[in-house]
C-alpha cells in the first residue's frame, strides 16, 4: 500500500436496540480523520424502531450503508458473523469493528492505519477509556506483551478497537463461510478473529493508546467486568465450564484441536485442569487475569464440572 494514499475502511457496526447511543457512535466514526470510511449496518431484529431510524440516517449520509433486516442474531457475534459474511472487502484496505454505543476519538483509525504500518502488522486493537452515566472514567489497559496461547482463552482486546488489513479480513471471512453452523456455536466474534489471525501467522499490535470512549450501560453485552454483579456472572461461566468450551471450540475451528497442548485440557479430566493451572502464565497477558485463570481451572477441578 501507497504510505501517502487516503486509506479506505470498512467499518462493519451491529446494532441492536441501540437508538438511544448509535447517532452518537456514527457521528464519531464519519468524523475520522484522514482515512477514507464506509460503514456497514447490519440491525439484529429490534423493538426500538433502530432499523428505521437508521434507513433515515443513511438516506442523508452516502456513507453508511444498511443491511438487509429481519433476522434474528441473538447476540453480537452472530450479527458481526453475518457483516463479515456479507460485505464485499475487495475495495479497501482495512476492515474494522464498531459497536453501537461507543464514541471515537478523530485519530482512532488513522492512528491504527499508522502503528500496522509501523509494525508491519495485519492487525491491530487498543486500550479504551470506560465511561459511565455518572460521569466516572476508567482507562483498560488491554496493551499487556502477548504470550504463547493467550489467543486460545482471551481475545486482544475489545473487538470495537480491532482493525485488520485487508488480506486478514477476507481470510477470516473465507472461514465464516464455510464452517458457518460450526460458527453460530461461538460467542465472541472478537476472540475467534484473535485466535484465528494468531495461529495463521498475523502479526497483531496491541497499542496502548485508548483510541475511543468505552460506554457502560445495563445493556452491555460484554462490558469491562467490574463490581459484585460482573463478579457473580463471570465466576458462574467459570463453574459451567463456558469459557474453556468456547476455547476448546476456538481450537478446533482454527485447526489447534489436536495439537498437544490443547488435548491436554480440552477433554475436561481433572488432570489436565490441574495442568492448565499450572501453565496459567501462558495463557493470559495481565498478571492479575493469570492467577484468576489458574484459580478457575482448579475450581472446575473441584466441582468436577467438565467443559461442555
Amino acid at each position: 500500500m501507497n504510505d501517502k494514499k487516503i486509506p479506505k475502511i470498512a467499518v462493519l457496526l451491529s446494532a441492536y436496540n441501540g437508538l438511544a447511543y448509535i447517532e452518537a457512535q456514527l457521528d464519531s466514526i464519519l468524523r475520522q480523520g484522514g482515512v477514507d470510511v464506509t460503514i456497514f449496518l447490519s440491525v439484529d431484529r429490534s423493538s426500538d424502531g433502530t432499523h428505521a431510524w437508521c434507513l433515515g440516517f443513511a438516506e442523508s449520509h452516502l456513507a453508511v450503508k444498511v443491511l438487509p433486516y429481519g433476522e434474528r442474531f441473538g447476540g453480537a457475534a452472530g450479527n458481526f458473523f453475518r457483516l463479515i459474511c456479507d460485505v464485499d472487502f475487495s475495495e479497501f484496505d482495512y476492515v474494522a469493528f464498531a459497536d453501537q454505543d461507543d464514541i471515537w476519538q478523530m485519530t482512532k483509525l488513522y492512528r491504527a492505519h499508522e502503528m500496522l504500518l509501523k509494525e508491519q502488522a495485519a492487525a491491530y486493537s487498543s486500550n479504551v477509556i470506560a465511561f459511565w452515566p455518572d460521569g466516572r472514567k476508567a482507562l483498560i489497559e488491554k496493551s499487556q506483551p502477548q504470550v504463547r496461547w493467550d489467543f486460545l482463552f482471551e481475545a486482544a482486546g475489545p473487538g470495537c478497537t480491532y482493525v485488520m488489513r485487508k488480506e486478514l479480513a477476507c481470510a477470516v471471512q473465507d472461514v465464516v463461510r464455510s464452517r458457518g453452523d460450526e460458527m453460530q456455536e461461538v460467542g465472541l466474534h472478537d476472540w475467534f478473529v484473535y485466535a484465528f489471525a494468531r495461529t495463521n501467522g498475523y502479526r497483531w499490535v496491541i497499542d496502548d493508546c485508548a483510541g475511543m470512549l468505552y460506554r457502560q450501560h445495563q445493556e452491555n453485552q460484554v462490558g469491562v467486568n467490574s463490581g459484585a454483579k460482573a463478579f457473580v456472572h463471570r465466576a458462574r461461566k467459570v463453574l459451567n465450564g463456558w469459557g474453556l468450551t468456547q476455547s476448546a471450540l476456538i481450537a478446533q475451528l482454527i485447526g489447534l484441536g489436536e495439537d498437544p497442548f490443547v488435548k491436554r485440557w480440552s477433554g475436561g479430566s481433572r488432570v489436565g485442569l490441574l495442568w492448565l493451572a499450572l501453565h496459567a502464565g501462558q495463557c493470559r497477558r495481565r498478571t492479575r487475569d493469570k492467577v484468576m485463570f489458574s484459580l478457575s481451572c482448579i475450581a472446575l477441578c473441584l466441582v468436577g464440572r467438565r467443559p461442555k
